[in-house]
């Protein structure tokens, strides 16, 4: 199987590599770089290549970027992987979240009567599913969290969005930047889609102190590095 991996930036791309290098570790190849200068790291193991992209922060780069490697070459499968904000106490800093759904959070309209996704306007959808198999067992492999992944484009930052945030998707596990871009370039080319978070920091307001950004890099690569087989068994009964 082989399966595009798209993250946002070189350290999440770094850690994801690293947790599919084979142990001892072989001479690993540089990166190269696709069109429109996004560097790719590969990883070949048994059952499995995988092509790690770094397209950039947010959904609009994370689209780009994705979409770009697709039209380069044949995939089965696309991950969205990465660090980003955990709700408290679900997803604890240095945790790892596995998306059940991965959500447009803030991308619609303020209203009289509140917020309006783009689905509920009549201008598309809000939510992509990731295989449910794939989730519950990667879910169980990492031990991660099962929930709702929400795409955002600001960063949650103060204790009333917190809340906000929370009351309209009260099973959320987590937050991040490009998930949903990466699911729509995904969609477009017909191909199933998944995400992976490690927690850094509590959702929430911004205290920079309480970072654990190590931790969540460190979570994420041993995540890839149970991951691996899931995604090599479930290729092998979907291709």
């Amino acid at each position: 199987m082989r399966a595009l991996i798209v993250t946002a930036v070189a350290a999440e791309a770094d850690s994801v590599a690293a947790g599919l290098t084979p142990h001892p570790d072989p001479a690993t190849p540089e990166p190269r770089t696709l069109p429109g200068g996004y560097p790719v790291h590969r990883r070949d193991l048994p059952g499995l290549a995988a092509d790690v992209l770094v397209a950039g922060v947010g959904p609009a780069a994370a689209a780009a970027g994705t979409a770009t490697a697709l039209a380069l070459a044949e995939y089965s499968l696309v991950v969205s992987a990465g660090i980003g904000g955990g709700f408290q106490p679900a997803a604890p800093p240095g945790s790892l979240v596995v998306a059940d759904a991965i959500v447009a959070a803030d991308l619609g309209a303020e209203t009289p009567d509140g917020f309006l996704d783009v689905q509920a306007l009549g201008f598309g959808h809000s939510v992509h599913l990731p295989p449910v198999e794939l989730a519950a067992r990667a879910a169980e492999a990492t031990g991660a969290l099962l929930a709702p992944v929400l795409t955002v484009s600001t960063v949650t930052g103060t204790a009333a969005s917190t809340a906000e945030l929370a009351a309209r998707h009260p099973l959320a596990g987590a937050e991040a930047m490009e998930g949903f871009g990466v699911a729509e370039a995904a969609a477009a080319h017909g191909l199933p889609v998944l995400e992976i978070r490690a927690v850094s920091n509590a959702v929430g307001p911004r205290d920079r102190d309480a970072w654990r950004i190590g931790d969540a890099l460190a979570a994420l690569t041993a995540g890839f590095r149970a991951l691996g087989p899931v995604l090599v068994t479930w290729g092998a009964r979907h291709e």
